[in-house]
């Protein structure tokens, strides 16, 4: 009996090991990167008052997204988030370059914000709700059978 006790005990502490490596692994954080903000040289050659939206999209490429306007401007956003273990994931650092164009589409300003100038880039991402709630095909398209009113028909009066 006392060989088999000696024969688990290495067997054991590789157990042992094996648990504490991978309990290790689990808590290392993991970063991921979203994005794209061109970098500081290539801005550079962007000239205020010369270049236009199309040069901009040729010199440094198409923008993460764009104003809901059409004269407003470019927005290049880079995040980085870093995912530890169960903990929710936590924005370690976002950054955002703003192009902004004036009515002729030449650019106006480049500005530069992020968290470490104290800016805090809140990125919401909006979605228009349906009004179509659980129903089937057939449920929608016969749906208005019996709410037919000859009154409500343009033209018939």
């Amino acid at each position: 009996m006392l060989k088999v006790v000696n024969r688990l005990k290495p067997a054991s502490k590789r157990l042992v090991f094996a648990a504490c490596l991978v309990a290790a692994g689990a808590c290392t954080p993991i970063f991921k990167n979203h994005g794209y903000v061109p970098p500081a040289d290539q801005l550079a050659e962007i000239k205020v008052g010369v270049d236009t939206r199309d040069s901009v999209v040729e010199t440094i490429g198409a923008p993460s997204s764009a104003g809901l306007v059409k004269d407003s401007g470019f927005y290049y956003v880079r995040s980085r988030v870093r995912h530890y273990g169960p903990k929710r994931p936590e924005v370690v650092s976002r950054e955002l370059v703003a192009i902004s164009f004036d009515q002729r589409g030449v650019v106006r300003n480049i500005e530069r914000f992020g968290l470490e100038d104290g800016y805090v880039v809140v990125l919401d991402r909006r979605v228009t709700e349906s009004s179509v709630q659980n129903r089937g095909f057939l449920r929608q398209l016969l749906g208005n059978i019996g709410n037919f009113n000859p009154a409500n028909i343009p033209g018939a009066n």
